[in-house]
């Protein structure tokens, strides 16, 4: 998996440390599933995702659905666990801990950027 750190461009402000990128067919379908939680700081990237579900989650995190430049179309905070979610305009989902979209004050037309650290936290 790519591994990067998540920026809000404009700000400069850090959102998450360790982000994973699930490229791999195997990665994506896992996502977080059967995880005990998803600790502060971390988070999981989905490209060319438009939809995620819950099932067989153990804890509410954030979703922030990305268009093709990376900016924020849709956040749906703390999306609990057996629910689905759609955004038909993302090309990308960025799943988070529940709260940190709030946090971070977050918002639709925000730019994030992703930086490049390969030091993967989650062994695939």
């Amino acid at each position: 998996m790519r591994v990067s750190r998540t920026v809000i461009v404009g700000r400069d402000e850090v959102l998450l440390d360790h982000v994973e990128t699930a490229l791999a067919l195997w990665d994506r379908f896992r996502g977080l599933m059967l995880r005990k939680e998803l600790p502060a700081g971390q988070g999981l990237l989905l490209p060319d995702c438009r939809s995620i579900h819950m099932f067989f989650m153990g804890f509410p995190i954030d979703l922030v659905y990305l268009d093709g430049e990376n900016r924020v179309v849709k956040i749906v905070p703390g999306i609990k666990p057996w629910r689905v979610s759609l955004c038909t305009s993302a090309r990308s989902v960025l799943e988070m801990p529940a709260g940190r979209a709030e946090e971070a004050r977050l918002a639709v037309g925000d730019e994030l950027r992703f930086d490049r650290t390969d030091k993967a936290l989650f062994p695939g």
